[in-house]
Formats: structure tokens, C-alpha cells, sequence
């Protein structure tokens, strides 16, 4: 890869997340005033009043100028939740990794390096980029006539632990993004909450009968901005936890795949 086209790749995952968020926002605002602000949801036609018996989409306009963020902030986590889920197929490569570990550790006992290049360059995933690093140091290596024994090993640790590092990176991104949505998404849900229930005892503090319709409007609008951060926070959660332990997994195959390879190398250096 050029070090043009590195750059362009960086930039494009520099902006992925604010465009990623604006173009969220946009839709939600949409949703918000087309699709929740839809005259239909309301008794009358009017937006203003009170939403049909039994219409969700009326209810949920009612909790006001927060539910477009909250939506904005549930899109955002589902474009996330879908990016991750891409890239973390993606860098398993091709086929089963149990099997590709397996038919490497044969191709290496059989002394067959160049073979099993060709099988990583297949594979096509992070451990395979690893491994390819590890097997390219390995012929070199195995070569040369002027460093000891525990150079070499420790050369070959340095090449895996610099490929390791290079493909950490492309694991972990945006999980911070995940781990954010699921922090914030209650703080903002609770600020509709709590403005909602400022509006619904403003309602009660008026003097005479109470404005029914400000007291339902303000009490709609502390609810559904509850539900909405709750919805938000608990998906998040779920998700963070779930690409997690699928990133922890996979460092712990390379990071096994890799002692083998460096164990194996130990030993054949030995002759």
C-alpha cells in the first residue's frame, strides 16, 4: 500500500465518526418532525396537542427537543455496531481460524516457509498478517550466519510484536464510540427527564385548575426521554461488551499463534 493511499485511509477514518454523527442527526431530525411531528398522530391535525389514543409515534414527539438527539445518538450506535461487526469479520480472513492455524503449524513442521506465506497471503486476515511477518523473518533468520541464538529469537519476537501492533489499532477503533454512547446516552435521556418534570410541576404551580395539557405534555416528555436513553445505553453496553471479548479472543489467538511460531523457531534453530 502507497503511502498515498495510507493517507487517504487515514483521513477517511479521521472523519468517519463526525460524519458519521451529522449525518445521523439529520436523519433524526427528520424522523423527528416528519415522521413522530406528523399531523395524523395528532387529535385535530395539530401537533401542538395531544397525540391519538394509543399513537406511539404522537407520544414520542411529545418528549420534545431532547428525542431528536436521543435518536441521533441510537442511529450513530447502530451505524458503529454495523461498521464494527463489518471490520471484525473482515480481519479473520477467509475460512475458520482454528483451521488456518493448524495448517500452518503442519506447512512450518514440514519446513515448508514459502507454502505457508502463500497460505497467510490466502487468508488474508490479522493474524495471518501477523504471521506472514513472523515467517518472512523467519528464512532470514534462519540464514544468518552472524547473530547468536537469542538474537534471533529475539529478533523474531520484535518482528511479531511490531505486526501485532500495526493490527491492534484497526481492532480497537471506534469501540471508544461505543463506550461513550453508553455513558451518555442516560445523561442526556435524564436532562429530557428532569425538563420534562420542570414543565410538569409548572403545570401544577399555576394558579387555579391545573393546565392538563401542559402537565401531560411535561410528564410525555420526562418519560419518553428516559426510555430513550435507557434504550440507547443498554444496546450500547450490550454491544461494547460483545465486540470486546470478540477483540480479547482474537488477540489471544495471534498472541498464541505467534509463541508458536517463535517456539518453533527456538527449536529449529537448535540444529
Amino acid at each position: 500500500m502507497s503511502k498515498e493511499t495510507k493517507s487517504s485511509s487515514g483521513v477517511l477514518q479521521s472523519l468517519f465518526a463526525p460524519l458519521t454523527i451529522i449525518l445521523a442527526f439529520i436523519v433524526a431530525y427528520l424522523i423527528f418532525t416528519r415522521l413522530l411531528g406528523n399531523p395524523v398522530n395528532f387529535e385535530g391535525g395539530n401537533p401542538k396537542g395531544h397525540p391519538l389514543q394509543g399513537n406511539l409515534l404522537g407520544l414520542m414527539y411529545k418528549g420534545g427537543i431532547i428525542v431528536p438527539v436521543l435518536i441521533t445518538i441510537v442511529i450513530t450506535l447502530l451505524i458503529f455496531v454495523a461498521e464494527r461487526w463489518i471490520t471484525l469479520t473482515r480481519v479473520k480472513g477467509r475460512g475458520r481460524i482454528n483451521v488456518f492455524v493448524a495448517n500452518l503449524q503442519q506447512l512450518l513442521a514440514e519446513d515448508k516457509i514459502e507454502e505457508a506465506i502463500v497460505s497467510c497471503d490466502k487468508q488474508k486476515g490479522s493474524l495471518a498478517n501477523v504471521m506472514k511477518a513472523g515467517l518472512s523473518r523467519y528464512r532470514s533468520l534462519e540464514n544468518d550466519t552472524e547473530l547468536e541464538k537469542d538474537q534471533k529469537i529475539t529478533s523474531m519476537k520484535q518482528a511479531l510484536e511490531e505486526a501485532t501492533a500495526l493490527e491492534l489499532p484497526g481492532l480497537s477503533r471506534n469501540m471508544v464510540m461505543l463506550s461513550t454512547i453508553a455513558s451518555i446516552s442516560v445523561l442526556i435521556g435524564l436532562i429530557g427527564t428532569v425538563i420534562g418534570m420542570i414543565r410538569a410541576f409548572a403545570a401544577l404551580a399555576q394558579s387555579g385548575a391545573p393546565d392538563a395539557l401542559a402537565l401531560s405534555t411535561g410528564i410525555s416528555e420526562a418519560l419518553v426521554n428516559t426510555a430513550f436513553g435507557i434504550t440507547g445505553s443498554t444496546l450500547a453496553i450490550i454491544f461494547f461488551n460483545m465486540f470486546s471479548s470478540r477483540i480479547d479472543n482474537y488477540v489471544f489467538k495471534i498472541d498464541e499463534a505467534g509463541f508458536s511460531l517463535t517456539q518453533t523457531f527456538a527449536t529449529s534453530i537448535r540444529k
